[in-house]
This record gives C-alpha cells, sequence and structure tokens, in this order.
C-alpha cells in the first residue's frame, strides 16, 4: 500500500506545487492589481498592477504604460514586487529540488538521505514561496480596503477596488503552502522501495507454493 500511495502523494504535492508557481508568476505580472471604475466615463476601466498601469476602453482594447520610477510606486508595491519576485524565484527552486528528491527520480537512488533533504528542502522553500506570495496580494488588499472606506477622501472622487490579480495570488499561494505540505507528510510515511516490494511478492508466492505441496496428497 506503502509503495503506491508515497510516490502518488509526492506527485500531487509537486502538481499542486507546479500549479501554485505558474500562478504566482502570472500574478507577479498581471496589472489587474486594483481597479478603477470612473463614473464618469463607464466605458474606462483602469487598473495597475506591479509593473504597469493600464486604461481598458471599449472600443480601443487595452493601454498600457510602464511605471517610471520604483521609488515613485507606494510602499505596498514597492515591497510587493519584491516579495512576488522572491516568491518565483523560491519556487522555481522547490520545483527543482523536489523533483531530484522523488521516489520515481532514477537519480540518486543509491543516496536516499539525500534524496530526502532535497525533497524537505524543497517542500520548505514551497512554504517560503506561498507564504511571500500571500503577504503582498493581502498587504495590497489591506491597502484597498482602507482606502475606499476612507473618510477623509471625498465622495466623488472614484475608489479603487479589487483586482482579479489578487484572488490569483491568494489561490496560489494556498496551492504551494499545499503541495510543500503534501512533500514534507511523505517523509513521515513508511519507505518502501520497488526492489523490496517485488521481494515481497516473490516471497508471498514461494510461501503459497510450499502450501499447496504440503497439502497435496
Amino acid at each position: 500500500m506503502a509503495l503506491v500511495y508515497r510516490p502518488t502523494m509526492q506527485l500531487g504535492g509537486l502538481l499542486f506545487s507546479l500549479l501554485g508557481w505558474v500562478l504566482s508568476c502570472l500574478t507577479t505580472y498581471l496589472p489587474q492589481w486594483k481597479n478603477l471604475n470612473l463614473e464618469l466615463n463607464e466605458l474606462e476601466i483602469w487598473t495597475m498592477g506591479l509593473w504597469q498601469a493600464c486604461v481598458v476602453q471599449e472600443e480601443g482594447g487595452m493601454q498600457c504604460k510602464d511605471f517610471d520610477s520604483f521609488l515613485a510606486l507606494p510602499p505596498e508595491l514597492r515591497i510587493s514586487r519584491i516579495l512576488m519576485v522572491f516568491s518565483n524565484g523560491s519556487g522555481l527552486l522547490g520545483l527543482l529540488l523536489s523533483g531530484f528528491g522523488l521516489d520515481c527520480s532514477k537519480i540518486g537512488e543509491r543516496q536516499q538521505e539525500q534524496k530526502k533533504r532535497l525533497l524537505l528542502f524543497g517542500g520548505t522553500l514551497f512554504w517560503l514561496s506561498g507564504i511571500t506570495a500571500i503577504v503582498p496580494v493581502s498587504w495590497v488588499a489591506h491597502s484597498t480596503v482602507q482606502e475606499f472606506w476612507d473618510e477623509n477622501i471625498p465622495d466623488i472622487v472614484p475608489r479603487w477596488d479589487f483586482g482579479e490579480a489578487l484572488f490569483v495570488g491568494w489561490f496560489a499561494g494556498f496551492c504551494l503552502i499545499l503541495g510543500g505540505s503534501l512533500l514534507n507528510c511523505t517523509l513521515c510515511s513508511p519507505e518502501v522501495h520497488p526492489s523490496s516490494g517485488r521481494y515481497a511478492v516473490a516471497e508471498q508466492q514461494d510461501r503459497c507454493q510450499r502450501l499447496e505441496t504440503e497439502t497435496r496428497p
């Protein structure tokens, strides 16, 4: 049972982590971190991301402009850009290390302790990547809520709202943490190698043959 359960759990953890990493990279470069609907012109929707601001027009499509200066950004966007890049890098490193540490990997079959360390380190990197993806997304969401309900801002001033990238980032962080947890949980399960599995099957067949021989008249 463990022979099937452990590799399946490892593969599931790696797939969840891969999905989370792809979504984390997508969140980093999506310009829809904040959305702004202008009541004066409902045909235009302004969006803001970590790298550029865009305006979506019903007739002219989307036009984007990159931010001129990193230092001119609000604090939450500056820190979010750094954290998201770090999340993408740690997630990529976690994928590489976890891939070498899987039981089904032919690399380093005789060095099981090293493979365990690689798998543990990869799962920890996925945790770190998931946390550093959730933190900036939550920070931007918190600042957006504060600005939206700020009573010092006149009611006629348009307010920024949540963008689609925030929800993608939350889901990405959840997938990364779940994938890292599954990989690390497999280290607590009993380790069974394919060779030992074949030996157990052969031993069981040998027992059956001996039992049949003894029961014959």
